[in-house]
């Protein structure tokens, strides 16, 4: 029975994927069909056992796919208007915030990367634009912890090495410090977009712009006819050698930033390079149906991969919902692939376990959290379109921050029951922190 409800949830959108809206029936359908999705998702789940932390998921799940995971439940929460599982959210991106509010908690301090920290930042920035419900008066907020993760981010820029940068470890005894990946310094790109639309403070755009040129610079974006992202460079040799792997979250990373920068600026640059980003998305599709083309097709994929469709598909609605020129070519992947994952999750104990493989019209047999998010995220994003697009402070955002956020020891947007004077500071962090990243990037938490 749960099979024939998640099937029959999405079935009738084969007839319609170049349609982007449902009907009434077919949401109420889907809401049934993704709730049985994210009730498999949070299966994994252990933060509210006895003797586990707050925030996080069974093992072999690490710290950054737990905030990945988190920002799966806000779309579903949003999309499908099923407030279910909002007090574990809550609990968790509050949890997990560190002694400084930035997401780097002490569990996690030895070991934690550029780009685990910014899939926090990314969480919690989707929390802003969502309206998800603010925290108490006496925590951060989400605009708050959102700058705070860029800030510190933008701090470590590397100006020594290849010209500029982001390496993928905070830390210089973890292994991978000498790498420059693209999914962490693509994260630092896709929340300066996020914030500067958000703000509309423009320091977040040169920003942008700093990290996107870096990138092109080094080749991490090809330069030829297509837009294709790949994996990263090594200091070893002067960031001369691209290590060519193609994954949907770095494609969808600098889709989705290019498109919220597009929305706020009107920039024709951005538009454009908005569709190259889309028309190169095109080597990750089969039939209009999502895989992850570098390990899918060998049966490589490792637990971490197995999750990257699910930011793609985030990252691919938000674009729909913020560049309309872009809405039919995503809907009808987004569409076409939600079928294909409804089909894939028939497997398991429970009947609704998703599986990675979408083209075989069952369940492949392999199962884990990233198949749950993937899934999840697909399915709801077909309503992208149905719902507000991401707000912000002038249209109708609440959530407030503080341009220095993860420079100061204490939160400054607190109640002012729970603000010291002395942990006020201005707002122009951000254009500050361009100067001195420059002349002296990343002394802190690197050297």
């Amino acid at each position: 029975m749960r099979v024939l409800l998640l099937i029959s949830g999405l079935l009738s959108l084969v007839t319609r994927v170049s349609s982007l809206e449902l009907d009434l029936d077919n949401y109420e359908s889907l809401q049934n069909a993704t709730s049985l999705v994210a009730y498999g998702l949070m299966d994994y789940y252990t933060g509210d056992q006895y003797g586990k932390t707050v925030g996080m998921f069974s093992d072999p799940y690490y710290w950054w796919q737990a905030g990945g995971a988190w920002g799966c439940m806000i779309d579903y929460w949003y999309f499908m208007q099923n407030d279910t599982y909002n007090d574990k959210i809550m609990a968790a991106l509050l949890h997990q915030t560190g002694d400084n509010n930035d997401y780097i908690p002490l569990n996690q301090s030895t070991t934690e990367g550029n780009d685990d920290q910014a899939f926090w930042g990314i969480a919690v920035m989707m929390a802003a634009e969502r309206k998800f419900p603010n925290p108490p008066d006496d925590k951060p907020q989400w605009l708050y912890l959102a700058q705070a993760v860029f800030n510190t981010m933008a701090l470590r820029w590397d100006a020594d090495t290849c010209g500029g940068g982001l390496r993928w470890q905070i830390f210089v005894w973890n292994s991978g410090y000498d790498y420059k990946n693209t999914v962490s310094n693509g994260a630092l790109f896709h929340l300066a977009a996020r914030l500067a639309r958000y703000t509309g403070n423009t320091s977040y755009v040169d920003w942008a712009e700093k990290v996107y040129d870096w990138m092109w610079d080094v080749d991490v974006i090809d330069n030829g006819t297509w837009r294709y992202v790949y994996d990263g460079v090594s200091v070893n040799d002067n960031c001369s050698t691209v290590t060519k792997y193609q994954w949907t979250y770095n494609q969808g990373l600098m889709l989705a930033g290019s498109a919220y920068l597009y929305n706020m600026t009107g920039s024709d640059i951005w538009h454009k390079r908005t569709h190259e980003f889309l028309n190169a998305s095109r080597v990750f599709f089969n039939d209009s149906i999502l895989f992850e083309a570098a390990c899918q097709g060998p049966n490589t994929c490792n637990t971490d991969q197995r999750s990257f469709k699910a930011y793609f598909a985030r990252f691919l609605g938000s674009t729909a919902e913020l560049v309309p020129e872009t809405r039919e070519q995503i809907m009808t992947w987004l569409n076409t692939s939600a079928i294909a994952a409804a089909k894939s999750c028939s497997g398991g104990t429970d009947g609704h376990t998703c599986g990675l493989n979408w083209f075989l019209g069952d369940w492949d047999g392999k199962y884990g959290l990233g198949e749950q998010m993937a899934a999840l995220e697909v399915m709801v994003n077909t309503q992208a379109l149905n719902r507000n697009p991401p707000f912000n402070s002038t249209n109708g955002g609440n959530s407030t921050g503080d341009g220095a956020a993860g420079t100061q020891p204490h939160a400054t947007n607190l109640s002012p029951l729970h603000i010291t004077g002395g942990s006020r500071a201005g707002a122009g962090i951000i254009t500050a922190i361009i100067g001195i990243s420059i002349i002296s990037c990343a002394l802190w938490l690197v050297y």
